[in-house]
């Protein structure tokens, strides 16, 4: 009778529990999965080693294309294959960057990896001797130049021998190599302060780099070597800083005031030609080259003209770091005959007042290419009738 009892009042206290807590939920089913295995440190590397080359391959190529420079002639790349069709309402030079601009994207694939190097690496910097510098150049060692470049300049334009480093990349055709070793002479010159430019160190580097880059353009003649024939000289010019341009400002500035006769534009040419060496005032036709030289020529004769308009008339000095860069001279020159108009038309001769219209005519748009430009420049200026 206990026993009876108990077990009702144990069945009742149960079911009011299950009343309590609601439906009783179904147990979910097992699903059971495992992670995919993480790869191991030996497969990563070998697929950095695989790929790295890759990458930096093809970032050499875009910045080659975005210079126009051709092509090594181990690509079998046709002239004109591939190739996008010109717009004609566009101008080649507008679409041609300069080196300065375009250069230094160069390096950005072998960034990360010295700065992984160089993180992962406690020993002390010793300079590298000049067998070490051409053994990277052959193995196409990107990231061993950059630490040279950064801590010990003056490796990348020594002389061993009768060899540079740079005359190293042009013998073997290495010219990716070719175009690092450029883009560390200018980031060399670009990061100069004007304090720097008084130090002897500082004059021996850019002596030394002027013979390489002198050296490299008589070289490229000699083995029709043309593709970086431009910016050799355009890094050969701003290793002079504004001392070469204000003197050719100033000789061409007295050709301006003899008319015709003075022959300005000849004068400005010729001056840029016999620049570098005897070798480039001789050189054959180089497309890429001679539009550089136009562009240059064209600069120096405005440079000249605006220097002129100063003696008459307060105003500003053409920036020196416009020149030879794409139409920024020219479009600096305009903003200034419009600004100081007045001034011109009643202070400025009339000879001048005609050679500055004339610069304004001929050298004007984006449709035609600097050589062009020059070329009808020069029958005004220097064949011209004159005033």
């Amino acid at each position: 009778m206990v026993t009876h009892v108990a077990a009702k009042d144990f069945e009742d206290e149960a079911e009011s529990r299950l009343v309590s807590c609601g439906p009783i939920r179904e147990r979910s089913p097992s699903d059971p999965c495992l992670p995919a295995r993480l790869p191991t440190s030996a497969f990563l590397q070998r697929e950095a080693e695989r790929v790295a080359p890759r990458t930096l391959k093809a970032e050499l190529e875009r910045i080659r294309k975005a210079l126009e420079i051709p092509p090594p002639p181990s690509l079998p790349n046709a002239e004109g294959e591939g190739s996008p069709p010109h717009s004609p309402g566009a101008s080649p030079r507008s679409k041609r960057k300069s080196f300065l601009d375009a250069l230094p994207a160069a390096f950005q694939a072998a960034k990360v990896l010295r700065s992984a190097s160089q993180s992962g690496s406690n020993r002390p910097w010793r300079a590298p001797e000049p067998y070490e510098i051409l053994r990277a150049i052959e193995r196409k060692d990107i990231m061993f130049l950059m630490e040279v470049r950064d801590r010990s300049f003056q490796s990348l334009v020594q002389k061993t021998g009768d060899v540079t480093p740079l005359i190293h990349a042009m013998r073997i055709e290495h010219t990716d190599m070719a175009i690092v070793l450029l883009g560390a002479f200018s980031r060399y010159i670009n990061n100069l302060q004007d304090e720097d430019l008084e130090k002897a160190e500082t004059k021996t580097l850019l002596k030394m780099l002027r013979v390489n880059l002198k050296i490299a353009i008589d070289y490229g003649l000699q083995k029709q070597q043309k593709d970086l024939m431009a910016s050799f000289l355009q890094t050969l010019i701003m290793s002079e800083g504004d001392s070469w341009i204000a003197l050719q400002t100033a000789d061409i500035a007295i050709a301006l005031r003899q008319g015709t006769e003075g022959k300005p534009v000849h004068t400005a040419q010729a001056a840029v030609k016999s620049f570098a060496t005897k070798s480039l005032g001789r050189a054959e036709f180089i497309a890429s080259l001679e539009d550089y030289i136009a562009n240059a020529t064209a600069d120096l004769v405005m440079m000249a003209a605006w220097s002129l308009v100063l003696q008459v008339i307060k105003g500003e000095p053409l920036p020196t770091y416009y020149f030879a860069r794409d139409d920024r001279v020219y479009r600096a020159f305009v903003e200034r005959l419009e600004q100081h108009n007045d001034a011109i038309q009643s202070k400025v001769g009339r000879r001048l007042r005609w050679q500055l219209r004339v610069l304004q005519t001929q050298l004007e748009g984006r449709n035609r290419t600097f050589r062009s430009k020059v070329e009808s420049l020069a029958k005004e200026l220097d064949e011209g009738e004159g005033v």
